[in-house]
């Protein structure tokens, strides 16, 4: 089948690879109609992210028709229509019953290499490093899903395919990162990045009852479409964040704060940004937080910060400015499973059409490119949707 491997840091090609097989009884094979390329990719083409390997298949925001399904399957059959969440679920240890799926206990076959980075083990995930379980992921014509029948979603309405696509990774972590905001009546969120997770927090954070949402960012078609979201928008370019967020709230600051940009943040002619490329090029830091720090330094006292945006190492953020201000953080990898069924209710009662967000469709062999045109920003794009 034909696959897009990662190859080095900024070096992904669509290769020919072995057709993926039925592994374990639980397993099921899909073909792939459909599948994007998200921001967190694009931490693993700039070589952010640690024990990646030559010829390993990128992508886990995938869906597609079952081909194949093991011996102990049973809600799913060949022929099913099913969108498949980045997070791989055992569904029954200690984490998966209080439904902190991105937690499981069992899926990460690599547990120990993440148990020595990060004290405990999180979940599997399609597509994402050893470390994180060297699970193949869905860029590709095939995917082989561990755990049948505890991932994929079946979709069962006519419903198509760009509608219900973003159920794989973005809408969810989008609502996750409202949701984790514990939005009260009257409260103003901002967000902190305007690319594809950001647009779902935007318009979450609406469907979870914000009074006023900001939106941060520097990208025209990215801020033009916080504002068809109904947010009100910064350019950083233009202004500094913290001075424009403290004028808009009568020096309050925003009631809660989400950052989802994650470890490749940008800051125009900030200290932090500058120490942040430095530390980079010594390889002295992984990450650079310029959003989270920003974040941290306007939220209002006793306000909220979420962090769907990943990160990968050490971070230097201003804990002290975080405990006199009593922040609350929460954060975290998405409990997809826990947010398929609500959200895709959503999307087929016409609450939200999630499709908004595509700007590019492409064949699979237009993927290398396609990695360059989002990951700089050019052509307006905001999403790429690739067609195995």
């Amino acid at each position: 089948m034909r696959a897009l491997c990662w190859h080095g840091k900024g070096d992904v090609r669509v290769d020919n690879v072995p057709d993926p097989k039925i592994e374990d009884p639980r397993d099921a094979i899909v073909k792939i109609t459909s599948t994007a390329i998200c921001g967190s990719d694009l931490h693993l083409f700039d070589g952010y992210v640690p024990t990646m390997e030559s010829g390993d298949i990128l992508g886990h925001e995938p869906m597609g028709i079952v081909a194949e399904v093991g011996s102990a399957v049973t809600r799913l059959k060949v022929g099913d229509r099913v969108v498949i969440p980045f997070v791989i679920a055992c569904g029954s240890c200690f984490f998966c019953a209080r439904t902190e799926f991105s937690l499981c206990d069992t899926t990460n076959r690599n547990a120990e290499i993440a148990r020595k980075a990060m004290g405990h083990s999180p979940a599997g995930l399609f597509g994402f490093s050893h470390m994180l379980g060297g699970f193949s992921g869905g860029q590709a014509e095939y995917l082989r899903v561990p755990h049948a029948d505890v991932g994929p979603i079946k979709i069962e309405s006519g419903l198509s395919d760009e509608q219900v696509l973003f159920l794989s990774d973005i809408f969810p972590t989008g609502y996750m990162a409202a949701e984790n905001c514990a939005i009260e009546a009257g409260d103003t969120v901002a967000v902190w990045g305007c690319g594809p997770v950001g647009q779902f927090a935007i318009r979450s954070a609406w469907l979870l009852g914000a009074a006023r949402v900001i939106a941060i960012d520097r990208v025209p078609e990215r801020l033009r479409m916080a504002e068809a979201g109904k947010a009100e928008t910064i350019n950083f370019d233009d202004t500094p964040v913290y001075d424009r967020l403290q004028e808009m709230t009568h020096g309050r600051g925003p009631d809660r704060c989400i950052d989802a940009v994650g470890c490749e943040a940008h800051g125009v002619g900030a200290f932090d940004t500058t120490m942040d490329k430095v530390k980079a090029a010594l390889t002295l830091t992984t990450d650079r937080a310029h959003a989270l720090r920003e974040a941290i330094m306007c939220c209002r006292k006793g306000g909220t910060v979420s962090v769907p945006g990943v990160y990968v190492g050490l971070v230097d953020i201003p804990f002290g400015a975080a405990m006199n201000k009593g922040l609350t953080f929460k954060m975290g990898q998405t409990h997809m499973q826990r947010y398929l069924r609500p959200l895709l209710e959503l999307v087929e009662r016409g609450v939200i059409d999630p499709s908004f967000v595509i700007t590019h469709r492409l064949p699979l062999d237009e993927a290398p490119a396609a990695y360059k045109t989002f990951r700089d920003k050019k052509d307006g794009c905001i999403k790429v949707v690739l067609k195995p």
